[in-house]
């Protein structure tokens, strides 16, 4: 790509980490390669690891989490830790260019719960590699960050189907 963007997914609606995963499919189509680290998520058989064994080399999916829930209030240092370890693969393949394109999938929220610095993200932000396109997932994206994007979509929930008591489905949510 000749000029690598920064996008935002964000909002409290359904199809934040979905709208990443199907760009990256379109960009693998297309012969880019794509990172996708998941932070805050790890341990559960998503359909898009699944996928990735078969789009590899083009598509890579890197977890950093575990598979239950993070308490924002008081995160166990393991969550803190692998977090950390995701932000820093994050800054090395972001440095590197060595994909056309990267997405921190649920960044919003690890900076939202104070997982990573706002100050240490958006010094990444600020020295992106022109190249890199970097799409950013995740409920309650910062001010700083969306001034950032050259794209910002909110997700707003207007009706949801596990109000009616639906669980997570393959294929669908998992």
């Amino acid at each position: 790509m000749e000029k690598g963007l920064i996008q935002v997914y964000t909002g409290n609606g359904k199809g934040k980490t979905t709208a990443a995963l199907g760009l990256a499919l379109r960009a693998v189509g297309h012969g880019l390669k794509v990172l996708v680290i998941q932070f805050l998520k790890g341990n559960i058989c998503y359909g898009e690891i699944e996928s990735q064994k078969r789009l590899f080399p083009y598509l890579t999916i890197k977890q950093t989490g575990r598979e239950m829930f993070v308490s924002k209030k008081n995160p166990d240092p393991v969550d803190v830790k692998l977090v950390q370890e995701g932000f820093a693969l994050a800054k090395e393949a972001i440095a590197k260019e060595e994909y056309d394109i990267v997405i921190l999938d649920e960044i919003n929220v690890a900076i939202d719960y104070g997982l990573i610095s706002l100050t240490d993200f958006l010094h990444v932000l600020d020295t992106k590699p022109s190249k890199v396109e970097l799409i950013l997932t995740g409920r309650n994206a910062r001010p700083e960050v969306m001034d950032r994007a050259d794209l910002v979509t909110e997700m707003v929930e207007r009706k949801h189907y596990y109000k009616d008591g639906v669980t997570a489905r393959r294929g669908i949510e998992i």
